[in-house]
């Protein structure tokens, strides 16, 4: 039991660790080819930071235990949005760009708001309550049409290259960074997953609440750490890039692979919290479109925590 105890804890270290190895990896590759910041933020970091969710729902839809992916992705975004962007906040105030509040934004709560209808009980299914292959086409096409987008942006903002684009040091050791970063993520997630798992059982809890609140704040200290550097740095639009990307690889991509490889059981209580992600993407919406610079002030970030400590006590109350 000690020993399963400890190797959540180190599962929960080397997620982290690992993310940020391949996210400081991708990013040096990504810069070396001339893309903005903008666009990393919301494709090459936003896909590291969301590795440790995919990597764990894989594992937890092999194990039988949708509680963990569903709690996983959704309270992972959630505390994106309200924690992450909140704490960035609270330690200054920021501004971004339009193109982040008018169509990045908005495709985030196109992608939450399609989340809320497959896990529906409209849409539920006559064979149960499950994502399908057909469910994680519509949520993989969405994401296609997502990666398009961004490509275009990518191509319309590309700066010129001014670095070698050989296979110098410097190269290997990006390689090397983003390798080390997969094997990590690869163990911690085996590891999380099964000491979620047995955690759960041990106490009482639900997988859910273990998901949604430990491991989602555990898989969402990448972006939280690549935000607060960035608003250090003045490179807000990566981290805001970031999160926003995040937030739309979690729910197209990680939700959308995992039905692929086996039907995904949808708990019955999972359309409020589905709801509350949407509820604070459209929050953040609001801020940045009413704000007089396009962004969040500290006080923003003050309610965004408030509400996410709000969202926590109500999980652990309804268990």
């Amino acid at each position: 039991m000690i020993i399963t105890y400890i190797l959540f804890l180190i599962g929960l270290y080397l997620l982290v660790k690992s993310a940020n190895l391949i996210v400081d990896g991708s990013s040096s590759m990504a810069k070396k080819l001339g893309i903005s910041s903008m666009v990393i933020g919301l494709t090459v970091v936003a896909f590291g930071t969301s590795l440790p969710e995919l990597i764990v729902n894989l594992f937890a839809a092999l194990r039988g235990a949708p509680e963990v992916a569903f709690g996983n992705v959704i309270g992972s975004n959630i505390a994106n949005i309200l924690l992450v962007l909140g704490i960035m906040a609270i330690v200054g105030s920021f501004k971004v760009e339009n193109d982040i509040i008018w169509k990045q934004i908005p495709f985030a709560l196109l992608s939450s708001f399609v989340l809320f209808l497959l896990t529906s009980k409209i849409f539920f299914k006559a064979n149960g309550n499950f994502l399908l292959r057909v469910d994680a086409l519509i949520l993989l096409s969405l994401f296609a049409v997502f990666i398009y987008y961004t490509i275009r942006i990518s191509k319309k903002n590309r700066k010129e290259i001014t670095l070698a684009n050989h296979f110098d040091k410097e190269t290997w050791k990006i390689f090397l960074k983003i390798s080390l970063g997969l094997v990590g993520i690869y163990f911690g997630a085996r590891w999380v997953v099964d000491g979620a798992v047995f955690i759960a059982s041990q106490l009482g809890l639900s997988e859910y609440l273990v998901a949604a609140s430990i491991i989602a704040i555990g898989t969402s200290l990448p972006e939280l750490v690549v935000c607060i550097v960035a608003v250090l740095k003045k490179n807000v639009d990566l981290a805001v890039g970031n999160i926003i990307g995040s937030n739309v690889f979690n729910i197209l991509w990680v939700l959308g692979l995992v039905p692929l490889i086996r039907p995904l059981m949808i708990p019955s209580f999972v359309g409020f919290d589905v709801a509350i992600m949407f509820l604070a993407t459209s929050l953040l919406f609001i801020f940045m479109f009413t704000g007089k610079k396009h962004g969040l002030r500290r006080k923003d970030g003050i309610l965004f925590v408030l509400l996410y400590v709000l969202y926590i006590i109500y999980v652990i109350v309804r268990g």
